[in-house]
């Protein structure tokens, strides 16, 4: 609700009233609030936990699973790594260290924070659970608890969190986090850890959380959060009966 105080030396219109009106509004208009996210970016998701799952079964996808597992073997017999347990990590690092470094991103601390939390709650609500009732066998045969790929689910929930905030800045800062992602998800496959369709599952657990997730935090937000903001603007005038200032104040919820 604008409240305005005109200080001049001159009387005016109500002409010139309606222009400074005009002006305020433009000044504390409300951003855009982000569209709703369409049935078409989920489809990405849908289709790689369907391949996923697919793959559970005694079928060509199952063999496919077996046959890319010995030919990593038998490329590398002796490859062992720990980076995927950290580069899983690293697109959503990344969103924060672009913004220590002055490259901002579309949400503030608090909200992207809440976001991502919100993500790595609701990926969490689906793999683990999943992991006890599928119980698949791990390549190594080290458990049980093999589908889906949980490193893999954590890396492109975080790559989709970094593109997300950053698609308005420059697209290839999304398609980095995606890279780090898909070498997370290589990498667990290398150390004998996931089968392919693990992997593929995982990216499309992860991705399904983020999306989830900014589509229901605004709700949240809402309820949790009643920010108040006030703001005072100064506008000068000049008509050819005479100049003055515009001095505006307002407060939004």
């Amino acid at each position: 609700m604008p409240v305005f105080i005109f200080l001049s030396g001159h009387c005016f219109s109500q002409s010139l009233m309606d222009t400074a009106k005009v002006d305020s509004e433009a000044y504390f208009k409300k951003p855009k609030i982000e569209k709703r996210a369409s049935v078409k970016s989920f489809i990405l998701p849908a289709v790689l936990i369907t391949y996923g799952a697919t793959t559970l079964g005694h079928n060509a996808l199952h063999t496919l699973n077996v046959s890319t597992k010995n030919e990593l073997v038998e490329d590398h017999p002796n490859f062992h790594t720990k980076v995927d347990n950290y580069l899983q990590y690293s697109p959503a690092l990344a969103v924060y260290a672009l913004n220590a470094f002055g490259v901002k991103g579309k949400n503030n601390f608090r909200d992207r924070t809440a976001i991502y939390a919100l993500s790595t709650l609701i990926s969490a609500a689906i793999v683990l659970p999943l992991k006890s009732i599928t119980k698949e066998q791990r390549p190594d045969l080290s458990g049980y608890n093999s589908f889906p790929s949980g490193h893999t689910t954590t890396a492109f929930a975080a790559a989709c969190f970094l593109q997300h905030e950053y698609k308005d800045v420059s697209p290839w800062y999304g398609i980095a986090g995606y890279a780090a992602a898909t070498a997370t998800g290589v990498l667990r496959m290398y150390n004998d850890r996931h089968w392919l369709g693990d992997v593929v599952a995982g990216a499309g657990f992860g991705i399904l959380s983020t999306k989830l997730a900014y589509l229901i935090y605004p709700a949240i937000k809402k309820k949790i959060f009643k920010d108040k903001v006030s703001k005072t603007v100064c506008l000068p005038y000049i008509q050819s009966k005479g100049a003055g200032l515009a001095l505006l104040y307002t407060f939004t919820k």
